[in-house]
Protein backbone atom coordinates (compact mmCIF):
# COMPACT_ATOMS: atom_id res chain seq x y z
CA UNK A 1 0.00 0.00 0.00
CA UNK A 2 2.80 2.20 0.32
CA UNK A 3 3.73 1.90 -2.90
CA UNK A 4 0.02 2.86 -3.79
CA UNK A 5 0.30 5.77 -1.79
CA UNK A 6 3.46 6.85 -3.25
CA UNK A 7 1.39 6.95 -6.60
CA UNK A 8 -1.41 8.81 -5.41
CA UNK A 9 0.95 11.33 -4.53
CA UNK A 10 3.18 11.60 -7.92
CA UNK A 11 -0.13 11.35 -9.30
CA UNK A 12 -1.44 14.85 -6.97
CA UNK A 13 1.18 16.93 -8.13
CA UNK A 14 1.17 15.90 -11.86
CA UNK A 15 -2.42 16.24 -12.39
CA UNK A 16 -3.05 19.13 -10.08
CA UNK A 17 -0.02 21.26 -10.43
CA UNK A 18 -1.38 23.84 -12.82
CA UNK A 19 -4.83 23.76 -11.77
CA UNK A 20 -3.14 25.12 -8.36
CA UNK A 21 -1.68 27.48 -9.66
CA UNK A 22 -4.46 28.83 -11.44
CA UNK A 23 -6.55 28.62 -8.23
CA UNK A 24 -3.80 30.30 -5.86
CA UNK A 25 -4.18 33.45 -8.13
CA UNK A 26 -7.95 32.82 -8.07
CA UNK A 27 -7.98 32.94 -4.33
CA UNK A 28 -5.48 35.66 -4.14
CA UNK A 29 -8.12 37.86 -6.19
CA UNK A 30 -11.12 36.64 -4.06
CA UNK A 31 -9.12 37.61 -0.54
CA UNK A 32 -7.84 40.44 -1.90
CA UNK A 33 -11.36 41.85 -3.57
CA UNK A 34 -13.66 40.80 -0.94
CA UNK A 35 -12.89 40.91 3.10
CA UNK A 36 -14.53 38.21 5.23
CA UNK A 37 -14.54 34.95 6.48
CA UNK A 38 -13.91 32.57 3.18
CA UNK A 39 -11.30 29.51 2.74
CA UNK A 40 -10.12 27.44 0.40
CA UNK A 41 -9.07 23.15 0.50
CA UNK A 42 -7.45 20.71 -0.47
CA UNK A 43 -8.70 17.11 0.48
CA UNK A 44 -7.18 13.85 -0.07
CA UNK A 45 -9.24 10.46 0.38
CA UNK A 46 -7.69 6.86 0.73
CA UNK A 47 -10.06 4.33 0.74
CA UNK A 48 -8.64 0.84 2.59
CA UNK A 49 -9.50 -1.22 5.45
CA UNK A 50 -13.20 -0.34 5.18
CA UNK A 51 -12.62 3.26 6.05
CA UNK A 52 -11.80 6.73 4.54
CA UNK A 53 -8.32 7.93 5.73
CA UNK A 54 -8.85 11.63 4.97
CA UNK A 55 -6.39 14.58 5.10
CA UNK A 56 -7.99 18.41 4.63
CA UNK A 57 -5.85 21.03 4.39
CA UNK A 58 -7.46 24.55 5.06
CA UNK A 59 -5.82 27.54 3.04
CA UNK A 60 -6.31 31.12 2.93
CA UNK A 61 -7.28 31.47 6.52
CA UNK A 62 -7.63 34.72 8.54
CA UNK A 63 -5.54 35.34 11.49
CA UNK A 64 -8.38 34.65 14.14
CA UNK A 65 -9.50 31.69 16.33
CA UNK A 66 -11.87 29.54 14.12
CA UNK A 67 -13.66 26.31 15.57
CA UNK A 68 -13.25 23.32 13.92
CA UNK A 69 -16.18 21.16 13.31
CA UNK A 70 -15.33 17.55 12.88
CA UNK A 71 -17.63 15.16 10.98
CA UNK A 72 -19.54 13.19 13.46
CA UNK A 73 -19.06 9.58 12.07
CA UNK A 74 -15.06 10.45 12.23
CA UNK A 75 -12.19 8.92 14.69
CA UNK A 76 -8.65 9.31 15.58
CA UNK A 77 -9.01 13.37 14.87
CA UNK A 78 -5.25 14.32 14.88
CA UNK A 79 -2.74 17.36 12.95
CA UNK A 80 -1.72 15.71 9.67
CA UNK A 81 2.31 16.83 9.82
CA UNK A 82 2.90 18.75 6.04
CA UNK A 83 5.70 20.86 7.18
CA UNK A 84 6.65 22.69 9.82
CA UNK A 85 3.68 24.89 9.97
CA UNK A 86 1.08 23.19 8.88
CA UNK A 87 -0.36 22.61 12.78
CA UNK A 88 0.43 25.88 14.39
CA UNK A 89 -2.76 26.61 15.28
CA UNK A 90 -3.89 23.33 16.05
CA UNK A 91 -5.21 23.63 19.62
CA UNK A 92 -4.39 20.85 22.14
CA UNK A 93 -7.97 19.67 22.27
CA UNK A 94 -8.05 19.84 18.40
CA UNK A 95 -11.02 21.83 18.64
CA UNK A 96 -10.23 24.72 16.75
CA UNK A 97 -7.42 26.60 15.34
CA UNK A 98 -5.92 29.95 17.31
CA UNK A 99 -4.92 32.97 15.98
CA UNK A 100 -1.78 32.89 13.80
CA UNK A 101 -0.64 34.22 10.56
CA UNK A 102 0.07 31.01 8.91
CA UNK A 103 -3.03 30.75 6.27
CA UNK A 104 -2.68 27.33 5.65
CA UNK A 105 -3.26 24.87 8.39
CA UNK A 106 -3.89 20.60 7.79
CA UNK A 107 -5.39 18.01 9.62
CA UNK A 108 -6.44 14.22 9.47
CA UNK A 109 -9.08 11.75 10.71
CA UNK A 110 -11.12 8.47 10.02
CA UNK A 111 -14.50 7.86 8.71
CA UNK A 112 -14.92 4.15 9.41
CA UNK A 113 -17.75 2.19 6.58
CA UNK A 114 -19.70 -0.39 8.18
CA UNK A 115 -19.34 -3.49 6.09
CA UNK A 116 -16.96 -1.29 4.01
CA UNK A 117 -17.88 0.80 0.61
CA UNK A 118 -21.17 -0.26 -0.69
CA UNK A 119 -22.54 0.54 -4.24
CA UNK A 120 -25.06 3.62 -4.24
CA UNK A 121 -23.78 4.20 -1.28
CA UNK A 122 -24.36 8.15 -0.24
CA UNK A 123 -22.02 9.27 2.71
CA UNK A 124 -23.32 12.46 4.07
CA UNK A 125 -21.46 14.91 5.80
CA UNK A 126 -17.50 13.16 5.93
CA UNK A 127 -15.45 16.22 5.82
CA UNK A 128 -14.36 18.49 8.65
CA UNK A 129 -15.71 22.08 8.34
CA UNK A 130 -15.15 25.33 9.60
CA UNK A 131 -17.58 27.16 11.75
CA UNK A 132 -19.26 30.27 10.44
CA UNK A 133 -16.38 29.63 7.34
CA UNK A 134 -17.36 30.51 3.50
CA UNK A 135 -15.65 27.95 1.62
CA UNK A 136 -14.29 29.17 -1.66
CA UNK A 137 -12.87 26.46 -3.45
CA UNK A 138 -12.46 23.22 -2.82
CA UNK A 139 -10.28 20.11 -4.95
CA UNK A 140 -10.80 16.57 -3.74
CA UNK A 141 -8.61 13.07 -4.64
CA UNK A 142 -9.69 9.84 -4.15
CA UNK A 143 -7.52 6.88 -4.39
CA UNK A 144 -8.60 3.79 -4.09
CA UNK A 145 -7.21 0.28 -4.35
CA UNK A 146 -6.84 -1.54 -8.30
CA UNK A 147 -9.57 -3.79 -7.36
CA UNK A 148 -12.18 -1.72 -6.23
CA UNK A 149 -13.41 -0.15 -9.72
CA UNK A 150 -16.54 1.69 -9.42
CA UNK A 151 -16.90 5.73 -9.74
CA UNK A 152 -16.79 8.19 -7.33
CA UNK A 153 -19.08 11.44 -7.01
CA UNK A 154 -18.70 14.31 -5.53
CA UNK A 155 -21.02 16.96 -6.54
CA UNK A 156 -17.69 19.20 -7.97
CA UNK A 157 -16.95 18.55 -11.42
CA UNK A 158 -14.27 15.48 -12.62
CA UNK A 159 -11.07 16.75 -13.25
CA UNK A 160 -9.25 13.51 -14.47
CA UNK A 161 -8.97 9.80 -13.67
CA UNK A 162 -6.41 7.28 -13.76
CA UNK A 163 -6.13 3.28 -13.48
CA UNK A 164 -2.94 2.31 -13.01
CA UNK A 165 -1.30 -0.88 -11.82
CA UNK A 166 -1.79 -0.79 -8.19
CA UNK A 167 -4.31 2.27 -7.51
CA UNK A 168 -7.75 4.06 -8.98
CA UNK A 169 -7.70 7.53 -8.83
CA UNK A 170 -9.78 10.83 -9.34
CA UNK A 171 -9.72 14.15 -9.11
CA UNK A 172 -12.57 16.41 -8.50
CA UNK A 173 -12.34 20.66 -8.22
CA UNK A 174 -14.46 23.67 -8.34
CA UNK A 175 -15.88 26.49 -6.41
CA UNK A 176 -17.97 26.03 -3.41
CA UNK A 177 -17.48 23.48 -0.99
CA UNK A 178 -18.46 19.83 -0.78
CA UNK A 179 -20.08 17.59 1.83
CA UNK A 180 -21.00 14.18 0.97
CA UNK A 181 -19.39 11.42 -1.08
CA UNK A 182 -20.94 8.76 -3.67
CA UNK A 183 -19.92 5.65 -4.99
CA UNK A 184 -21.45 2.83 -7.10
CA UNK A 185 -19.68 0.17 -9.12
CA UNK A 186 -19.58 -1.39 -12.66
CA UNK A 187 -20.16 0.19 -15.85
CA UNK A 188 -21.81 3.72 -13.77
CA UNK A 189 -19.58 6.61 -15.40
CA UNK A 190 -19.51 10.42 -15.89
CA UNK A 191 -21.81 10.54 -19.38
CA UNK A 192 -21.07 14.76 -20.06
CA UNK A 193 -20.66 18.10 -18.68
CA UNK A 194 -21.70 20.83 -19.30
CA UNK A 195 -21.56 24.19 -17.01
CA UNK A 196 -23.44 23.91 -14.18
CA UNK A 197 -24.40 19.99 -14.44
CA UNK A 198 -22.45 16.95 -14.57
CA UNK A 199 -24.65 13.57 -16.00
CA UNK A 200 -23.56 10.52 -14.45
CA UNK A 201 -25.25 7.35 -15.84
CA UNK A 202 -24.66 3.04 -16.81
CA UNK A 203 -25.05 4.12 -20.27
CA UNK A 204 -24.77 6.99 -22.43
CA UNK A 205 -28.02 9.26 -23.27
CA UNK A 206 -28.99 10.40 -26.54
CA UNK A 207 -27.28 13.11 -28.13
CA UNK A 208 -30.67 14.34 -28.57
CA UNK A 209 -31.07 14.79 -24.52
CA UNK A 210 -27.74 16.57 -24.35
CA UNK A 211 -28.62 19.04 -26.99
CA UNK A 212 -32.16 20.20 -25.53
CA UNK A 213 -30.20 20.19 -21.82
CA UNK A 214 -27.77 22.70 -23.31
CA UNK A 215 -30.67 24.94 -24.12
CA UNK A 216 -31.94 25.21 -20.37
CA UNK A 217 -31.47 28.10 -18.55
CA UNK A 218 -30.18 27.44 -14.68
CA UNK A 219 -30.41 29.77 -11.84
CA UNK A 220 -26.68 29.74 -11.13
CA UNK A 221 -23.40 27.96 -12.07
CA UNK A 222 -22.31 26.70 -8.87
CA UNK A 223 -22.04 22.44 -10.33
CA UNK A 224 -24.45 19.94 -9.49
CA UNK A 225 -24.24 16.36 -10.22
CA UNK A 226 -27.06 14.30 -11.54
CA UNK A 227 -27.33 10.74 -11.24
CA UNK A 228 -29.24 8.54 -13.45
CA UNK A 229 -30.68 6.48 -10.67
CA UNK A 230 -31.02 6.37 -7.33
CA UNK A 231 -29.35 5.34 -4.26
CA UNK A 232 -29.86 3.28 -0.82
CA UNK A 233 -31.07 5.90 1.45
CA UNK A 234 -33.55 7.36 -1.42
CA UNK A 235 -32.29 11.15 -0.41
CA UNK A 236 -30.51 13.58 -2.35
CA UNK A 237 -26.75 14.92 -1.22
CA UNK A 238 -25.47 17.93 -1.40
CA UNK A 239 -25.02 19.13 -5.11
CA UNK A 240 -25.64 15.99 -5.94
CA UNK A 241 -29.52 14.78 -7.44
CA UNK A 242 -30.73 11.74 -8.13
CA UNK A 243 -32.86 11.44 -11.22
CA UNK A 244 -34.35 7.72 -11.84
CA UNK A 245 -35.01 7.26 -15.88
CA UNK A 246 -33.47 10.78 -15.97
CA UNK A 247 -35.18 13.21 -18.85
CA UNK A 248 -34.33 17.01 -19.20
CA UNK A 249 -37.97 18.12 -17.93
CA UNK A 250 -36.72 16.22 -14.87
CA UNK A 251 -33.30 17.51 -14.86
CA UNK A 252 -34.88 21.16 -15.12
CA UNK A 253 -37.11 20.74 -12.48
CA UNK A 254 -34.64 18.83 -9.89
CA UNK A 255 -32.24 21.57 -10.46
CA UNK A 256 -33.78 24.90 -10.61
CA UNK A 257 -35.69 23.55 -7.48
CA UNK A 258 -32.54 22.72 -5.38
CA UNK A 259 -31.11 26.00 -6.67
CA UNK A 260 -33.93 28.00 -5.34
CA UNK A 261 -33.96 26.12 -2.07
CA UNK A 262 -30.39 27.24 -1.73
CA UNK A 263 -31.25 31.23 -2.75
CA UNK A 264 -34.71 31.64 -1.25
CA UNK A 265 -36.03 30.35 2.27
CA UNK A 266 -39.89 28.88 1.56
CA UNK A 267 -40.98 28.35 4.66
CA UNK A 268 -43.85 26.23 4.03
CA UNK A 269 -45.03 27.56 1.07
CA UNK A 270 -46.99 24.90 -1.44
CA UNK A 271 -44.69 23.43 -3.86
CA UNK A 272 -46.25 24.98 -6.93
CA UNK A 273 -45.02 28.64 -5.57
CA UNK A 274 -41.16 27.78 -5.99
CA UNK A 275 -42.16 26.60 -9.91
CA UNK A 276 -43.55 29.93 -10.26
CA UNK A 277 -40.51 31.64 -9.24
CA UNK A 278 -38.25 29.14 -11.45
CA UNK A 279 -40.58 30.10 -13.99
CA UNK A 280 -39.97 33.88 -14.06
CA UNK A 281 -36.56 33.86 -13.04
CA UNK A 282 -35.79 31.75 -16.08
CA UNK A 283 -37.89 32.97 -18.51
CA UNK A 284 -39.01 29.31 -19.13
CA UNK A 285 -42.75 28.48 -17.26
CA UNK A 286 -42.59 24.07 -15.98
CA UNK A 287 -44.39 23.10 -13.32
CA UNK A 288 -47.97 21.83 -13.06
CA UNK A 289 -50.90 22.99 -14.08
CA UNK A 290 -51.56 25.20 -11.28
CA UNK A 291 -48.39 26.74 -12.11
CA UNK A 292 -48.24 27.52 -15.81
CA UNK A 293 -51.94 29.13 -15.84
CA UNK A 294 -50.73 31.78 -12.33
CA UNK A 295 -47.95 32.28 -14.07
CA UNK A 296 -49.35 32.96 -17.12
CA UNK A 297 -52.01 35.00 -15.49
CA UNK A 298 -49.57 37.36 -13.90
CA UNK A 299 -47.13 37.46 -17.21
CA UNK A 300 -50.92 38.73 -19.07
CA UNK A 301 -50.70 42.02 -16.64
CA UNK A 302 -47.51 43.06 -17.68
CA UNK A 303 -45.99 44.60 -19.79
CA UNK A 304 -42.67 44.07 -21.22
CA UNK A 305 -41.26 46.65 -18.82
CA UNK A 306 -43.24 45.70 -15.83
CA UNK A 307 -41.83 41.85 -16.36
CA UNK A 308 -38.10 43.01 -16.28
CA UNK A 309 -38.48 44.60 -13.10
CA UNK A 310 -40.85 41.74 -12.24
CA UNK A 311 -37.83 39.51 -12.62
CA UNK A 312 -35.57 42.21 -10.92
CA UNK A 313 -37.51 42.30 -7.91
CA UNK A 314 -37.55 38.55 -7.68
CA UNK A 315 -34.11 38.21 -7.88
CA UNK A 316 -33.70 40.65 -5.02
CA UNK A 317 -35.55 38.62 -2.52
CA UNK A 318 -32.62 36.38 -2.36
CA UNK A 319 -31.96 35.03 1.93
CA UNK A 320 -36.04 36.03 2.09
CA UNK A 321 -38.63 33.41 3.33
CA UNK A 322 -40.65 33.64 0.55
CA UNK A 323 -44.54 33.56 0.72
CA UNK A 324 -47.51 34.24 -1.96
CA UNK A 325 -48.69 37.23 0.65
CA UNK A 326 -44.91 39.04 0.11
CA UNK A 327 -45.13 37.86 -3.95
CA UNK A 328 -48.16 39.95 -3.98
CA UNK A 329 -46.62 42.60 -2.01
CA UNK A 330 -43.87 43.08 -5.01
CA UNK A 331 -46.32 42.25 -7.67
CA UNK A 332 -48.73 44.87 -6.60
CA UNK A 333 -45.36 47.60 -6.72
CA UNK A 334 -45.11 46.54 -9.79
CA UNK A 335 -48.22 47.16 -11.28
CA UNK A 336 -49.21 50.11 -9.37
CA UNK A 337 -52.03 48.78 -7.90
CA UNK A 338 -52.65 46.01 -5.02
CA UNK A 339 -53.77 42.82 -5.97
CA UNK A 340 -53.80 39.29 -3.76
CA UNK A 341 -53.62 37.23 -6.57
CA UNK A 342 -50.61 34.75 -5.24
CA UNK A 343 -51.82 34.53 -1.80
CA UNK A 344 -55.28 33.86 -2.47
CA UNK A 345 -54.33 30.69 -4.93
CA UNK A 346 -51.67 29.73 -2.21
CA UNK A 347 -54.78 29.23 -0.08
CA UNK A 348 -57.11 27.34 -2.67
CA UNK A 349 -56.91 24.51 -4.13
CA UNK A 350 -58.58 25.57 -6.92
CA UNK A 351 -57.91 28.53 -9.17
CA UNK A 352 -58.30 32.40 -7.98
CA UNK A 353 -59.08 34.99 -10.77
CA UNK A 354 -56.71 37.90 -10.79
CA UNK A 355 -58.67 40.39 -9.16
CA UNK A 356 -57.45 43.98 -8.34
CA UNK A 357 -58.17 44.78 -4.27
CA UNK A 358 -58.96 48.10 -2.71
CA UNK A 359 -55.87 48.67 -0.25
CA UNK A 360 -57.94 51.37 1.96
CA UNK A 361 -59.19 49.84 5.25
CA UNK A 362 -62.32 49.47 5.39
CA UNK A 363 -65.08 50.48 8.23
CA UNK A 364 -69.00 49.97 9.30
CA UNK A 365 -69.79 52.14 11.37
CA UNK A 366 -66.60 53.26 12.65
CA UNK A 367 -65.79 50.23 13.15
CA UNK A 368 -63.22 48.27 11.54
CA UNK A 369 -63.20 45.32 8.96
CA UNK A 370 -60.35 43.93 7.91
CA UNK A 371 -61.77 40.19 6.75
CA UNK A 372 -63.90 42.33 4.27
CA UNK A 373 -62.23 42.39 0.78
CA UNK A 374 -62.71 45.02 -1.66
CA UNK A 375 -61.69 44.18 -5.52
CA UNK A 376 -62.21 45.09 -9.04
CA UNK A 377 -63.31 42.90 -11.21
CA UNK A 378 -64.44 43.66 -15.04
CA UNK A 379 -65.23 47.30 -13.96
CA UNK A 380 -66.98 46.88 -11.02
CA UNK A 381 -66.25 47.60 -7.41
CA UNK A 382 -67.49 44.21 -5.47
CA UNK A 383 -67.50 44.00 -1.60
CA UNK A 384 -67.22 40.70 0.18
CA UNK A 385 -70.68 40.47 1.27
CA UNK A 386 -71.11 37.71 4.27
CA UNK A 387 -69.09 39.85 7.05
CA UNK A 388 -70.33 42.91 5.51
CA UNK A 389 -74.28 42.45 5.56
CA UNK A 390 -73.99 40.87 8.58
CA UNK A 391 -72.15 43.99 10.19
CA UNK A 392 -75.01 45.62 8.73
CA UNK A 393 -77.88 44.03 11.31
CA UNK A 394 -78.37 40.94 8.48
CA UNK A 395 -78.31 36.61 8.61
CA UNK A 396 -76.52 35.66 5.65
CA UNK A 397 -77.25 32.09 4.27
CA UNK A 398 -77.29 30.10 1.37
CA UNK A 399 -80.09 28.07 0.28
CA UNK A 400 -81.59 25.77 -2.07
CA UNK A 401 -82.89 28.82 -4.30
CA UNK A 402 -79.99 31.06 -3.80
CA UNK A 403 -78.52 33.55 -1.39
CA UNK A 404 -80.56 35.50 1.21
CA UNK A 405 -80.18 38.11 3.01
CA UNK A 406 -82.82 38.89 5.85
CA UNK A 407 -83.28 41.21 8.63
CA UNK A 408 -86.52 41.67 11.23
CA UNK A 409 -88.45 43.65 8.67
CA UNK A 410 -86.47 43.05 5.05
CA UNK A 411 -85.54 39.66 2.88
CA UNK A 412 -83.84 39.61 0.22
CA UNK A 413 -82.93 36.41 -1.87
CA UNK A 414 -80.49 36.73 -5.13
CA UNK A 415 -81.06 33.52 -7.10
CA UNK A 416 -78.76 31.49 -8.49
CA UNK A 417 -79.99 32.17 -12.31
CA UNK A 418 -79.22 36.09 -13.28
CA UNK A 419 -82.16 38.61 -13.94
CA UNK A 420 -84.00 39.21 -11.21
CA UNK A 421 -83.53 39.11 -7.68
CA UNK A 422 -86.62 39.22 -5.07
CA UNK A 423 -87.23 41.34 -2.45
CA UNK A 424 -89.85 40.54 0.70
CA UNK A 425 -91.48 38.08 -1.60
CA UNK A 426 -91.53 40.34 -4.91
CA UNK A 427 -89.53 39.69 -8.01
CA UNK A 428 -87.80 42.57 -8.97
CA UNK A 429 -86.20 42.03 -12.91
CA UNK A 430 -82.72 43.46 -13.34
CA UNK A 431 -79.81 43.60 -15.86
CA UNK A 432 -76.82 43.47 -14.08
CA UNK A 433 -76.15 41.11 -10.90
CA UNK A 434 -76.50 42.49 -7.20
CA UNK A 435 -74.95 39.51 -5.67
CA UNK A 436 -72.57 37.21 -7.79
CA UNK A 437 -70.28 34.39 -6.90
CA UNK A 438 -65.92 35.03 -7.29
CA UNK A 439 -63.90 31.93 -6.23
CA UNK A 440 -66.40 30.34 -4.01
CA UNK A 441 -67.47 33.45 -2.44
CA UNK A 442 -70.29 36.27 -2.47
CA UNK A 443 -69.65 39.65 -3.55
CA UNK A 444 -71.92 42.47 -3.87
CA UNK A 445 -71.52 45.53 -6.23
CA UNK A 446 -70.99 48.62 -4.78
CA UNK A 447 -73.77 50.80 -6.12
CA UNK A 448 -76.50 47.92 -5.60
CA UNK A 449 -75.04 48.11 -2.53
CA UNK A 450 -75.98 51.56 -1.65
CA UNK A 451 -79.52 51.16 -3.15
CA UNK A 452 -80.66 47.85 -1.54
CA UNK A 453 -78.96 48.57 1.74
CA UNK A 454 -79.69 51.97 1.66
CA UNK A 455 -76.14 52.53 2.87
CA UNK A 456 -73.77 55.64 2.48
CA UNK A 457 -70.10 55.32 1.39
CA UNK A 458 -68.04 57.67 1.91
CA UNK A 459 -64.07 57.14 0.71
CA UNK A 460 -60.76 59.02 1.69
CA UNK A 461 -57.18 58.71 0.49
CA UNK A 462 -56.48 55.86 3.59
CA UNK A 463 -60.12 54.61 3.88
CA UNK A 464 -63.37 53.30 3.00
CA UNK A 465 -66.75 54.57 5.25
CA UNK A 466 -69.62 52.40 5.17
CA UNK A 467 -72.86 54.43 7.53
CA UNK A 468 -75.57 52.09 7.53
CA UNK A 469 -78.65 53.06 9.64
Amino acid sequence: MKIAVSIFSFLTILIGTILFMQFQVYSEEVDSAEKGYRYSQEIEIVYRDESLDIRQHFKNLPNEELTIEWPKASINPDCFIENEHSCARLSEDSTKFKAGETRAQSISYVIPLKDGLQSRQLMKNVFATLKNGDVQFSTVHISTEKDVKGQWVTGLPLIGEQNLSLVNYSMFSGEGPVKDLFWQDGDFALQYEMGAVSIYSRTPLKAAFYEKLEKVNFLSNEHLAIVNGTNTDGVDGFRMIFVPNVTVAKVQQNVLLTQLEATYDFGDSPHWLKELLASFLTGTVFGGEKTKEVAATITGQLTDGQLKEWQVRLWALEGETISGELLDKELSEVLDASTKYISMNAQSEKSYPFLYNDPRQLYVNSEKQPAVQVVLKDGEVLYGADILLESIGYDVSIGKHGYYVVSETREFRFPNEPGFYVFNQRRYDTVSLPVKQVAGQYFIEESWLQRLFIVEIEKTEDRINISAP
